[in-house]
């Protein structure tokens, strides 16, 4: 049993408000994507309240626990002060990279200003304090700086040459401060210029260019992995959502300015290796691919582009919707209007009636797969998403797809046809009326027609069990009328439902006038629980 339809929660091909942050502007690392940018935000953001928590607990967390030791470290700026202002820039820093006020490019400018403070705060608490330079004039060693620098560098990638001007600025802190404590007469070290230079010089200078060759080897993998991400006109932006078969991302096009949907289906292959795409599965893709591509209904998701990715993947490109659901729509707001109910199943018939006409069959109508939006002027607009697993009605023998393995039983078992339920080749345009009267039932009820415990025991309720009438489920008022024609949809026999979408929207006309549920209803209702 398949049901290859990635989620994000419930929501799926929209345009999410959390994705603003890595959408809305240029990335300010060419070559890098905007999610790997985005990623390296989330870094930077763990990298500040590290950096944050051991500085506290290195250097002002003894000292607060013995007064002496108090009095002394509190009582001069020059040794709690570096620390303090570093630390407050590490949680400001912090702070702005969960903001999506903040654009991402001043988020990492940001970051360059930390990963500076840091190091100075680093190199205050190890030589501005009268004893710390003394104790180690015979070997200096490296200075913790070194390790910062190199462990941001890797840590949050940018541009080489970004990267460059960081580590110098970082690595400066230790001669700066040292020459510090020297002019000051804060310790009795007194290095002549050439020890100066070859102590507490040249071996940063060493680490940035080691920061340098960190820098290009993180750089050149994310320009790989954006480089990856092109697919045939189309880059990939940020993944929406990803299923057991498939993912969704979203898209850009490379010269317009459209945003897609891209989803990607990968055929099964055993055990780690690439799977190989068969010339015969590739006809049956694009002939799939080419008859999803004649519906022109407007409630059918628009098919823009399709093709085969490099590591086999098959994807199709698809318009960028925004809303959310019938999924998530339930379990936001709970079960919703018998009017509106009609008013939205009827928009799933005009669709599911045109596919009808082409011989197609969607075999997996859900409420995830079933969008509401805001289109244009539009509110309440639905579009039936997810016709990647679509079936020529006339084509009985084959009992497959070339995304499933064969004789499996497509479709999701809350939502499934008895017939498909009992894996029968015969499947036809009756398989989704059933499946759309079990969305009606989740609109009206807020509630499944069946649970079970394992799908197979859901399989079993739908080939087996009759359904309860819907208005028995829930305590909001359903026509009596409407309640017999859902259970009609939920017939076991196909000869006993609706005969077709185009009868079914009918049926629901007469259950309900259209105008019980106006543009003006809608647009009320969006304006009160817009999705986000």
């Amino acid at each position: 049993m398949t049901s290859e339809a990635p989620t994000t929660g419930g929501e799926t091909l929209l345009r999410p408000g959390s994705a603003r942050r890595t959408t809305g502007h240029r990335s300010p690392t060419p070559g890098l994507s905007s999610e790997i940018v985005g990623q390296s935000a989330e870094r930077l953001r763990i990298l500040a309240l590290l950096y944050t928590f051991v500085f506290f607990m290195a250097a002002y967390f003894p000292p607060l626990l013995f007064s002496a030791d108090r009095a002394r470290f509190f009582g001069k700026f020059i040794l709690w002060g570096p620390g303090a202002i570093s630390m407050s820039v590490a949680l400001l820093v912090a702070v702005a990279t969960r903001s999506p006020r903040i654009p991402l490019p001043v988020v990492m400018s940001m970051g360059l200003a930390f990963q500076v403070a840091s190091s100075y705060g680093i190199a205050a608490a190890e030589f501005l304090e009268e004893a710390g330079l003394n104790m180690n004039i015979r070997w200096l060693g490296l200075s913790w700086v070194a390790v910062w620098t190199l462990l941001f560098t890797v840590a949050v990638p940018t541009r080489p040459g970004r990267a460059v001007a960081g580590a110098l600025l970082s690595v400066s802190s230790v001669p700066v401060l040292v020459g510090i404590a020297i002019a000051t007469g804060n310790t009795t070290f007194r290095p002549d210029p050439m020890q100066f230079f070859f102590w507490l010089v040249f071996p940063y200078l060493l680490v940035v260019v080691m920061a340098y060759v960190g820098a290009r080897v993180v750089y050149a993998l994310g320009t790989e992995v954006s480089a990856a991400r092109e697919l045939g006109s189309y880059h990939l932006v940020e993944r929406l959502g990803k299923g057991g078969m498939g993912e969704v991302w979203r898209a850009k096009h490379r010269m317009l300015a459209r945003p897609a949907a891209i989803k990607l289906i990968r055929p099964l292959a055993s055990g780690d290796e690439m799977p190989e795409v068969s010339e015969d599965a590739r006809r049956r893709f694009e002939r799939e691919a080419q008859a999803i591509a004649r519906l022109r209904s407007p409630h059918t998701v628009t098919l823009f582009d399709f093709g085969i990715a490099s590591d086999g993947a098959f994807y199709y490109v698809m318009e960028l919707l925004e809303g959310c659901d019938l999924d998530s729509l339930v379990r936001r707001t709970g079960p919703i209007t018998a009017e509106r109910a009609v008013y939205l199943l009827r928009q799933i018939c005009h669709s599911l009636s045109e596919a009808e006409s082409c011989g197609l069959v969607h075999r997996d109508i859900k409420p995830a797969n079933v969008f509401v939006s805001r289109y244009g002027e539009d509110y309440d607009f639905v579009k039936v998403l997810d016709f990647g697993i679509v079936k020529p009605a006339r084509d009985q023998a084959e009992t497959g797809t070339l995304m499933t393995q064969g004789h499996a039983i497509h479709g999701t078992p809350a939502f499934i046809a008895p017939e498909q339920a009992l894996g029968r080749s015969d499947i036809d345009g009756r398989a989704d009326i059933y499946s759309t009267g079990c969305v009606a039932y989740w609109l009206l009820t807020g509630q499944l027609v069946f649970t079970g415990q394992t799908p197979m025991e859901l399989l079993v309720h739908h080939a087996h069990t009759p359904a309860a009438a819907p208005s028995t489920r829930t305590e909001l008022p359903i026509p009596p009328a409407l309640d017999q024609l859902v259970l009609s949809c939920l017939a076991k026999n196909p000869s006993d439902r609706p005969q077709s979408a185009r009868d079914l929207s009918q049926q629901l006309a007469l259950v309900m006038p259209g105008d019980d549920w106006t543009q003006d209803h809608a647009r009320e209702w969006w304006a009160r629980h817009q999705p986000v």
